[in-house]
């Protein structure tokens, strides 16, 4: 297809609704939004997900099991056989050069009127090596018009020739209008092709050497305009107008330090001066603190939250959970002067009297440090002097979410924690607006957790061997994925497990259970027996995964862990192994496929979190890890985090390059770049 026979005629913009495209009326426009297509772009850019190579092949150099074009003399007559209802199979054989071979054609009957003997014809399916023979899917005839066909995610609503025809149409009629919004330096630099050939090549190649390159441009492109409102984001954010400088006390803060009951580990000194250097900038701080389960990112907070404390500001500690925020006050309580530093809890749960007095002295000023949960950020909450907020395990939070909370009116210092170690190529795109800071390394002493993995069958002589950890003094925590039973899945429930213990382990250990269809209440009050052992065993659905710290538990049981994600595997471990004894997690899952035995053997040969999480992404992809509708992850239209992870650190690097010339908008070379940004952000597209 010659592509130049589609820049013809001068016509509107991009962004008009496919009802300008001849034979596109309201019902089928309805059905074309259905797949997220509603303009001109949209269609222009509603890329295959694969494509078929039906250039014809050889049968030397033809792979098992791979998908081809063989061309070839048919050489006995088509039979068609016929079992049970309405399935057929047409059956003939083929010769190429000197080698005969099988075809077979299932429930096409009709397709014998095409197979004459002697005749040439080519036919496209899948190969099997073994039985010499081709599993036929269409007959092509001896001459193929297109020998690298695009295959495109369609649904009944929406056919794969029509959805072609209209993309040809609108190159067609719009064509002209795709203009170069790339800098011409970049396009020489990686040998890209240029973008309007990109995108016609991505839809049209004339083979799998001009599909790659298409994709490469296409793909760069996608990374670097996003990388491009990321890092102007990250600048504007940074601007002095928008920061607070935090001068707090240098010595009573080496004091603090110093009176610590441990020594900080390097790394931890290290993010910790990293950072104190943002509070006493002008500019403002958007840090995401990373560090795997138990490496002390608390205390890395505590430092932040007293240096602020000493230079006149408040703090606030934003924590997921109820039973999280009171956690992180006591923990925050040890290790501040109850003399020096005046503390608060604020939750759903605190009643309207306490939470009243609360307001009105975080208003007042007289309350240096609040934690809580998303009560915080809740109309109402006024504070004196915010000069700091810390969100703990807010992962989920998308680039806008995290602005609204930046925007509640304070500006104050941001810094995000979390013990899920982020995948670097997800780093860039879900917290590329952030300054990264990572402790990657443990506090002396950590024995790391022991994980083995068994099958059902050895639950018994599990528990016989959990039986030794109890009598030494030692707690359990025993996990199930779900709490009432399903049909669909066949998982033990938290009641069955939780009475399977009782009658095992009781009256000599006591068995709780707590699950998420719990009152707060009655959660707080089990976890609070767990802690202080009067519950030895806790029978637990995931409700216990993020940052509970119960360090006489040395023993996580993990039942069917092959429902679980790696990601969540790694936190549930890092439950135990919290105090200096050594601890174990046992993994019981009869995996159904390889993925899961994967996941069991991943989670039983490192305790490293960022591996884990490295190895979580190339198994599950990044919307199953993140959650696509929560992350703030975008969608891209050709490009992969994982496959692609290459060509996005190295749009990353282009786009913050950039950012660094100022007032590269002016210069002539990026006006179009400029002008496409600028545009994207008036449209509010900019993280959508």
């Amino acid at each position: 297809m010659n592509q130049n026979h589609f820049w013809k005629r001068r016509v509107p913009m991009l962004n008009q609704p496919l009802t300008v495209l001849k034979g596109v009326g309201e019902k089928r426009a309805q059905d074309l939004a259905s797949l997220g297509i509603e303009t001109i772009e949209d269609l222009l850019k509603y890329y295959p997900f694969r494509y078929e190579d039906i250039q014809e092949r050889q049968l030397a150099e033809i792979q098992d099991q791979e998908k081809v074009t063989i061309k070839g003399i048919v050489v006995s007559p088509p039979v068609v056989n016929r079992f049970g209802y309405k399935k057929s199979r047409l059956q003939f054989r083929m010769m190429q050069d000197h080698d005969v071979f099988n075809v077979s054609f299932f429930n096409q009957p009709y397709l014998k009127d095409k197979v004459e003997v002697s005749e040439e014809i080519a036919v496209y399916g899948k190969w099997d090596a073994k039985r010499k023979g081709l599993t036929g899917m269409k007959i092509l005839g001896s001459k193929s018009a297109e020998d690298f066909a695009p295959i495109y995610h369609v649904n009944k609503a929406v056919r794969q020739s029509v959805l072609i025809e209209l993309i040809k149409q609108a190159f067609l009629d719009f064509g002209d209008q795709i203009t170069e919004i790339l800098p011409l330096s970049l396009i020489e630099k990686y040998r890209l092709l240029d973008r309007k050939s990109a995108m016609f090549a991505m839809h049209f190649p004339k083979d799998p050497q001009e599909s790659h390159q298409a994709k490469r441009r296409v793909i760069f492109e996608e990374f670097f305009l996003f990388q491009m409102q990321i890092q102007g984001l990250k600048k504007s954010e940074k601007d002095e107008k928008n920061g607070l400088t935090i001068d707090y006390d240098v010595q009573r803060l080496k004091e603090f330090t110093r009176k610590l009951p441990f020594e900080l580990t390097n790394a931890q000194k290290r993010v910790t001066n990293e950072i104190c250097h943002d509070l006493k900038s002008p500019q403002h701080m958007q840090r995401l603190l990373q560090g795997d389960v138990g490496s002390g990112k608390t205390v890395v907070a505590a430092i932040a939250l007293y240096a602020t404390m000493t230079a006149g500001f408040q703090g606030a500690l934003m924590v997921p959970t109820e039973i999280l925020a009171q956690q992180h006050l006591e923990s925050l309580n040890q290790l501040f002067d109850p003399l020096e530093v005046t503390t608060a809890l604020l939750t759903g749960s605190t009643k309207p009297k306490e939470r009243r007095v609360i307001l009105e002295q975080l208003a007042a000023g007289e309350i240096d440090i609040i934690v809580g949960t998303h009560a915080l950020i809740q109309e109402g909450v006024d504070f004196a002097h915010l000069g700091l907020v810390i969100t703990d395990e807010q992962h989920r939070f998308g680039v806008n979410q995290r602005k609204v909370l930046r925007e509640k009116g304070y500006l104050p210092d941001v810094l995000f924690m979390t013990a899920t170690p982020i995948p670097r190529t997800l780093a860039i795109t879900a917290y590329g607006e952030m300054d990264v800071s990572v402790i990657d390394e443990m506090p002396a002493g950590r024995i790391p957790v022991e994980t083995r993995w068994v099958r059902p069958p050895q639950f018994e002589s599990i528990l016989e061997w959990a039986q030794k950890e109890l009598a030494q003094g030692h707690q359990m925590y025993v996990i199930c994925p779900l709490i009432e039973e399903s049909e669909m899945l066949d998982v033990k429930n938290a009641t069955e497990i939780y009475e399977q213990l009782q009658s095992y382990f009781s009256p000599t250990y006591q068995v709780g259970m707590l699950h998420g269809k719990m009152k707060n209440q009655e959660k707080d009050t089990i976890m609070e027996a767990f802690k202080e052992n009067q519950l030895q065993i806790l029978v637990s659905t995931t409700v216990i995964e993020v940052g509970v710290n119960v360090p006489n538990a040395t023993v996580m049981l993990i039942i069917d862990a092959d429902r679980f994600g790696l990601a969540q595997l790694h936190q549930l471990r890092g439950r135990v192994g919290r105090g200096a004894d050594a601890s174990y997690c046992i993994l019981i899952a009869n995996p159904k496929n390889e993925t899961g035995v994967e996941r069991m053997k991943i989670m039983t040969e490192t305790t490293n979190g960022f591996v884990v999480s490295e190895k979580d992404l190339q198994l599950r992809g990044p919307g199953e890890v993140f959650g696509n509708r929560q992350s703030g992850l975008p969608e891209f239209a050709a490009a992969d985090l994982v496959a692609d992870a290459h060509i996005l650190e190295v749009a990353q690097v282009e786009a913050t390059q950039l950012w660094q010339k100022n007032g590269w908008q002016l210069l002539p070379e990026f006006s179009a770049l400029a002008n496409y940004l600028a545009a994207k952000k008036a449209d509010k597209q900019f993280f959508d």
